[in-house]
């Protein structure tokens, strides 16, 4: 029995479809090597996971995202951002499932389709060396914090723009500038921001929407340094930080702090653990949060889920190279890096869905 000719040619298209199929089919979501670099969550089940596999010689990024808290993992367009030999942190900031940035702390991209297509962002006036420490997003604007640096004195500075848009501007009287310069941002029930100098001079600025900003008391004494969290429950969380090194080598002395809203003046409530050198800050409500910091080759979580009257440490001794990335995405969800792609020991992503009592790590493939 002859077959038709439409029909030979319908089988014949299908057999070519299915042989150009067969190897993307094949490639496995995960590839080989798989290592994590940085992680974002918009949410405790929806995160993004940039990280790097070995490819001819060298690290290639993959972006993996999840809508079911790492179940299952699918394969977006990955930035082509290069694994930096510095050992700077390549961070990821996802905005939405559209928006998201990338950067090195030198070199910035952006998308605003997904992972599609990425974009080289433009820091306006910045003149390296510099190091862009943080982006956040609020109220369809982005936020970062720069600090520059050079023959002994340098400047921090709050830079912003419509989020996506491939061009970041210094804030009109956001800045300090000092032998030793830093800041930081918070979103989340408003936007706050903190920028010091020399640990002497702190300033501070709240705004509710992102446009309008008043001033306020900071939130730490002279000689500390604001690491601030989002607004919790209407309350304010910050962590106030002496110099690394103090008391001890390895160690920082911390301070965990209350206002009673946006705006107001904070209180002293509990002295955190001085273990480690700090590597990020989080709450997940005005009683629970987690300190991340590094010190003697361990990784250290410190946690409180009484408001900082006590504390309880998890101790991460197989990378003990960095932890990045800490943040509570809500629900007592909570995620942090440890270590990088290209340290000895590798990296990893933990999760925690009881406010930072126990840590686990996530698996990919």
């Amino acid at each position: 029995m002859r077959t038709p000719r439409r029909c030979a040619l319908l089988v014949s298209v299908l057999a070519l479809l299915a042989a150009f199929a067969s190897p993307a089919a094949a490639e496995p979501v995960i590839p080989p090597g798989f290592q994590p670099a940085s992680t974002s969550w918009t949410g405790p089940g929806t995160g993004y996971v940039l990280g790097y596999a070995p490819c001819a010689g060298t690290w290639c990024p993959v972006l993996l995202g999840t809508t079911d808290a790492g179940r299952h993992w699918r394969r977006l367009g990955a930035p082509p951002m290069s694994l930096p030999d510095n050992h700077n942190h390549v961070a990821l900031r996802a905005f939405g499932d559209r928006v998201a940035y990338v950067s090195d702390g030198v070199h910035v991209r952006t998308t605003r389709d997904g992972g599609a297509t990425w974009q080289a962002v433009t820091l306006a006036g910045a003149r390296e060396p510099y190091y862009l420490s943080k982006i956040a997003e609020t109220g369809g604007r982005v936020f970062a914090i720069l600090t520059t640096y050079g023959e002994g004195r340098g400047s921090t500075l709050l830079y912003s723009a419509t989020a996506g848009s491939p061009v970041l501007a210094p804030v009109p009287g956001f800045a300090v500038s000092g032998g030793l310069t830093y800041g930081d941002l918070a979103v989340g029930g408003g936007l706050q921001v903190a920028l010091g100098a020399d640990y002497g001079t702190e300033r501070y600025w709240t705004s509710r929407d992102g446009t309008r900003f008043a001033p306020a008391e900071p939130p730490c004494p002279d000689g500390t340094v604001a690491s601030l969290a989002g607004v919790r429950e209407q309350q304010v969380v910050a962590l106030c930080s002496g110099s690394p090194g103090s008391p001890q080598p390895g160690s920082t002395e911390r301070q965990l702090r209350h206002a009673p809203r946006l705006g107001a003046k904070f209180g002293d409530d509990g002295v955190a653990p001085f273990a480690g050198i700090n590597q990020g800050f989080a709450a997940a409500s005005p009683a629970v949060a987690t300190v991340a910091a590094v010190g003697g080759g361990v990784g250290f979580l410190h946690s409180t889920a009484d408001g900082g009257r006590t504390w309880e440490t998890l101790e991460l001794p197989d990378r003990g190279f960095a932890l990045t990335d800490l943040d509570f995405p809500g629900r007592g969800t909570g995620v942090v890096v440890d270590g990088q792609p290209d340290a000895d020991g590798g990296s990893a992503v933990y999760r925690t869905t009881d406010g930072g009592h126990t840590w686990r790590e996530l698996r990919f493939g």
